[in-house]
């Protein structure tokens, strides 16, 4: 498995790799907020030691903006925050469980292995909304097993609504998702692709949801 250690004490990041490397995965490290945030949205991990109290760009505002756009990696929370706020505000982002300094390296290791236990329970490959599948591993989306050409940007975003089907996401959410690095993104835009890719599935499967934004719902299937 290939693992995230996000801390910025010098002395905890290295013993949280050694630890995390001789229980037998690949460990990638960062020491500040925009780092993480990078390579978590550019690289795929399947967990995340993620500390709150980092340089740069604090640990919530990080994973809150992975989530936002569609990041759906587990993530253990670690801080020295221990008061019962900071834990509803780390599981409000979207934490998968949280563990306070001090610690014991054996408890972390233990809450590792629970994360991806559930990971490995719940992986798919595939995602389905009614007749539409997309395939996370060989990018690919077929309706009713006819093969869909898409753009990267509008695959990007269909793979976002898929994720989160039945959920409203708003533009800025979505243009978020579609341009991570891109400061000056134009929310507006993402009408245009919107409407682009309901012309490809089929009718009645994105819903427009007055002044919040969009929703993928399932449609009936094509003829």
């Amino acid at each position: 498995m290939r693992i995230l250690v996000v801390e910025d004490e010098p002395t905890l990041r290295a013993q949280l790799v050694q630890a995390i490397a001789a229980a037998g995965h690949t460990v990638e490290s960062a020491s500040d907020g925009a780092t993480a945030h990078y390579l978590g949205d550019v690289e795929a991990f399947d967990a995340v030691v993620l500390d709150l109290g980092l340089p740069v760009l604090d640990g919530l505002t990080v994973l809150r903006r992975w989530r936002s756009a569609g990041r759906g990696m587990p993530v253990l929370i670690l801080t020295a925050r221990s008061a019962w706020h900071e834990k509803v505000a780390g599981m409000d982002a979207g934490a998968d469980d949280y563990l306070a300094k001090p610690f014991h390296m054996e408890e972390l290791l233990a809450r590792l292995r629970a994360l991806l236990r559930r990971l490995a329970e719940h992986a798919s490959a595939e995602w389905r909304c009614g007749p539409i599948l997309l395939d996370t591993r060989q990018a690919r989306v077929l309706v009713d097993g006819q093969p869909l050409v898409l753009t990267s940007h509008e695959f990007k975003l269909l793979s976002l609504l898929m994720q989160r089907k039945g959920e409203v996401l708003s533009r800025t959410e979505l243009a978020e998702h579609i341009y991570p690095q891109d400061g000056d993104r134009d929310s507006n835009t993402i009408e245009v692709f919107v409407g682009r890719l309901r012309k490809k599935l089929p009718p009645g499967s994105i819903e427009t949801v007055r002044g919040l934004g969009y929703r993928l719902v399932e449609s009936p299937a094509t003829a």
